[in-house]
C-alpha cells in the first residue's frame, strides 16, 4: 500500500442535499502511475473514479462509466483506495489505527461500514473506543481491531449480530418472549422493568426500541441517557453483557406493563380478538376484492431526506409497481390516493430528482402545492379512500374485502433497520371524527365521505384484520429475504415528541384492513442504498403483492 501521492481538492461541486457537507476529493495514483480521484460523501461513504481503475481492484461486473461504489471494488481495490484516501491511518498486524482527518463527512457508521463491512458494527466499533465521543473530531486516533474488520481487509468478516432466538417467532410469541425477559421490582426512585443485557446487545436497540415504542433518533438517543443514569451506568457504550438495565415503569410500551394494568388488558383483547377473527377467502386472483395504494407526501413535501434519498419518489414507485402487478395478474379494484401528472401511473428505474408537482386524485384533482396546509392532503387522503370504499360497497362489494396500504420510508435511529407496519391501534380510534370546511380542500368526496364512526367492535376487528394482513407481509417480505425491523416490525402507536398518536390515514380508514408501511430506515445506510436500487423496489412490490394474495386466502 506503499508508493501513493496525495493531493487534497477543494470540493467541485455543492452539497447533494440541505444542510449536508460537501464532499471530499482527493487524488491518488494506481500501481502503473495513472491519476484517480476519490471522493467522500456524508452519509454516502465512499467512491472511486472508474474511469482508470485496474481491472484488478474491480469486483466481477463492476460497472466503471462513471463513480465506482466502494463496495464494488475488490479486496485490493478497498484496500487500496482506504490507504489512498487516509495516507496517516497505521495498518498493523493485529488491528488498523485510524485518524479521523475529515470529521465533517466522516462518522463511526462510515468507519463501520468502510472497515468491518457493515455500518451497523458502530456499536462494537464505539465500545473498542470508549475514551472517543461518537461525534467525531479531526486527529482523533480510532482503534480497529482485526476481529472486526472485513474479511476484505484481512479480518474474520463478522457480520452485525442482530439474530435472537425470538426472531423466528410470530409478533404475539415474539412479544411474550420479549416480555418473559423482564422481571418487575422498586427502589428508592420508583418502580421499573429489570432487563439483563444479552449479548450483541445495545440500550438503544434492545431496550429503548424494543420495550417503549421509542424509534426516532432524538427520543431513542434521549431516552437511552435517562435509563442508563436510572441504571447506574456512566456511559452507554461501555456496557457489558448481564447489565441490570431499569426502565421506569412510565416509559414501557403496552405490551410489557404489569398485570392487572388498563394497557396490558387492552393488549390482550386485541390478541384475543386476533385469534376469534376469520380471514376472508377471495382465491388467488382476489376476485371482489377493492384495494386503495397510497404513497406518502408528494409535491411540495419530499418527506423524510437521508443518505442523499428523499421518501416521496421512491415510496411512490413501489406503490406504482404493486398497482401494475395487481392489475396485470389479479382481479382486483384497484385505486391510488395521489398521482404525479408527469408521471402518471408509472414506475422508473432511475430517480434522479425529487418531482415537485403531485396532486390527491379526488373530484376536483387536490394539488400538493403548498397553498393549502399539509394536514389537509393528509386528511384527504382517507376521505378520498373511504369515498371509494363507499361506492365499493354500495355496489354489493363485500365490505371485509376492503384494503387500504399507505406507504412510507421513516426516519429513525440508524441502529434500526428494515421494513415496520403500523396498525391502528383500538384504543387511539374516536367513536366519530368529521372534518371542517377548510379541512376538506372543497372536493366533492369531502361532502360525502369527511366524516367517521367507529363501534367498539369495529375498532377492535380493525386492529385484528390489520394485524393479520401485517403478519402475511412480513411472511412474504422474509420469503424474498427483504430485510425486516429488528425487535417488533408490528406496532399500533407512534411515540413521538412527548405524545402517542395512530397516522390519520389508518386511523380514519373505514376500510376493513389498513395498515402504513415503513419501507425502510432512510437513515439506515444500508435500508438507503435498498431503495435506491429498483430491483429492489421491484421485490418489494412482488412481496406485497404476494402477502395481498396469501392474507385473502383462508
Amino acid at each position: 500500500m506503499g508508493g501513493l501521492s496525495l493531493l487534497l481538492l477543494p470540493a467541485m461541486f455543492a452539497a447533494p442535499a440541505a444542510q449536508e457537507p460537501p464532499p471530499v476529493l482527493a487524488q491518488a495514483r494506481t500501481p502503473e502511475g495513472r491519476a484517480i480521484l476519490l471522493r467522500l460523501q456524508f452519509r454516502r461513504g465512499l467512491s472511486v473514479e472508474g474511469k482508470a481503475l485496474p481491472r484488478a481492484f474491480l469486483a466481477r461486473g463492476a460497472d466503471t462509466s462513471g463513480w465506482v461504489s466502494f463496495e464494488a471494488l475488490s479486496p485490493e481495490g478497498k484496500r487500496w483506495s482506504l490507504a489512498a484516501l487516509f495516507p496517516q491511518d497505521q495498518w498493523r498486524q493485529g488491528e488498523v489505527r485510524h485518524r479521523v482527518s475529515h470529521p465533517e463527512v466522516e462518522s463511526v457508521w462510515t468507519l463501520a461500514a468502510l472497515f468491518t463491512g457493515h455500518g451497523q458494527n458502530y456499536d462494537r466499533l464505539m465500545a473498542e473506543n470508549p475514551e472517543l465521543p461518537e461525534k467525531l473530531r479531526e486527529g482523533d486516533l480510532w482503534r480497529i481491531p482485526r476481529s472486526l474488520l472485513s474479511a476484505d481487509l484481512g479480518g474474520p468478516g463478522r457480520a452485525p449480530d442482530r439474530s435472537q432466538p425470538e426472531d423466528a417467532l410470530d409478533d404475539e410469541a415474539r412479544v411474550a418472549a420479549y416480555r418473559a425477559l423482564l422481571s418487575f421490582s422498586e427502589d428508592g426512585l420508583g418502580k421499573y422493568a429489570a432487563y439483563r443485557l444479552r449479548k450483541g446487545e445495545a440500550l438503544y436497540s434492545s431496550v429503548v426500541i424494543r420495550y417503549t415504542d421509542r424509534v426516532d433518533p432524538k427520543g431513542v438517543s434521549e431516552l437511552a441517557d435517562l435509563i442508563a443514569r436510572r441504571s447506574g451506568i456512566d456511559d452507554v457504550r461501555s456496557i457489558q453483557p448481564g447489565q441490570l438495565i431499569k426502565i421506569p415503569l412510565a416509559y414501557l410500551a403496552d405490551p410489557f406493563q404489569t398485570e392487572g394494568s388498563s394497557e396490558l388488558a387492552e393488549e390482550r383483547e386485541i390478541r384475543a380478538e386476533v385469534r376469534r377473527t376469520v380471514r376472508v377467502d377471495a382465491g388467488p386472483k382476489l376476485k371482489g376484492v377493492c384495494i386503495v395504494l397510497d404513497a406518502g407526501h408528494g409535491g411540495v413535501d419530499p418527506g423524510a431526506r437521508a443518505n442523499g434519498i428523499w421518501e416521496s419518489d421512491f415510496v411512490y414507485d413501489i406503490s406504482m409497481r404493486v398497482r401494475r402487478l395487481l392489475e396485470q395478474e389479479t382481479d382486483a379494484q384497484v385505486s391510488s390516493t395521489i398521482r404525479y401528472p408527469g408521471l402518471g401511473f408509472r414506475n422508473r428505474e432511475e430517480i434522479r430528482t425529487p418531482s415537485r408537482a403531485a396532486e390527491i386524485l379526488t373530484t376536483p384533482p387536490f394539488a400538493v402545492d403548498g397553498e393549502s396546509p399539509s394536514a389537509v392532503s393528509v386528511h384527504l387522503r382517507w376521505v378520498l379512500s373511504n369515498d371509494l370504499f363507499a361506492s365499493f360497497r354500495k355496489a354489493h362489494g363485500d365490505a371485509q374485502k376492503t384494503l387500504f396500504l399507505s406507504f412510507h420510508a421513516d426516519s429513525l435511529h440508524p441502529s434500526a433497520r428494515g421494513s415496520m407496519i403500523y396498525v391502528p391501534g383500538a384504543a387511539l380510534v374516536p367513536s366519530s371524527f368529521g372534518l371542517g370546511g377548510r379541512s376538506m380542500g372543497n372536493v366533492a368526496e369531502g361532502k360525502r365521505s369527511g366524516r367517521v364512526t367507529f363501534s367498539g367492535k369495529e375498532k377492535l376487528q380493525g386492529e385484528a384484520r390489520s394485524r393479520q394482513f401485517s403478519e402475511a407481509l412480513l411472511k412474504a417480505l422474509e420469503q424474498d429475504r427483504i430485510p425486516i425491523h429488528a425487535n417488533r416490525p408490528i406496532r399500533n402507536v407512534i411515540h413521538r415528541s412527548g405524545g402517542k398518536w395512530v397516522p390519520a390515514v389508518i386511523r380514519y380508514s373505514t376500510g376493513a384492513t389498513k395498515v402504513l408501511i415503513e419501507v425502510a430506515n432512510l437513515t439506515n445506510e444500508e435500508d438507503a442504498a435498498n431503495l435506491r436500487d429498483p430491483g429492489f423496489r421491484e421485490r418489494y412490490a412482488g412481496a406485497v403483492v404476494d402477502a395481498i394474495r396469501a392474507y385473502y386466502r383462508k
